[in-house]
């Protein structure tokens, strides 16, 4: 209870030292883990259940169709592993890139 009206008085005041600001970066990047490791358990319940399903149904020909989704989702799961650990575009790259808009407005202005 007490550290959260630590972060509410820190809050109210502005005043945010630099632990305080990269304890709050690593919680986003543990919120964006748990958020892959939740994408890959429900990838692998799912498609899980469509193979089961289309074992049991197959008819006498044997075709097998749970493939495609597990392709197609497969490439989403690709593409949340990049975004979790490559830093393409990360909130460090977003501020870098503000900070280079506005120099460079600022080098327009001078004559």
């Amino acid at each position: 209870m007490s550290s959260k009206l630590e972060e509410r008085s820190a809050a109210a005041s502005g005043a945010a030292s630099p632990a305080d600001a990269e304890l709050e970066r690593a919680r986003e990047r543990a919120k964006a883990i748990q958020g892959l490791y939740i994408h890959l358990l429900v990838f692998a319940v799912i498609n899980g259940g469509l193979f089961l399903i289309n074992w049991a149904t197959r008819g006498p020909d044997g075709a097998w169709w749970f493939y495609w989704p597990l392709l197609g989702w497969g490439v989403a799961v690709a593409i949340h592993l990049v975004v979790t650990f490559v830093p393409v575009f990360s909130p460090e790259w977003a501020e870098r890139r503000a900070e280079r808009m506005v120099g460079g407005r600022a080098r327009r202005r001078r004559p």
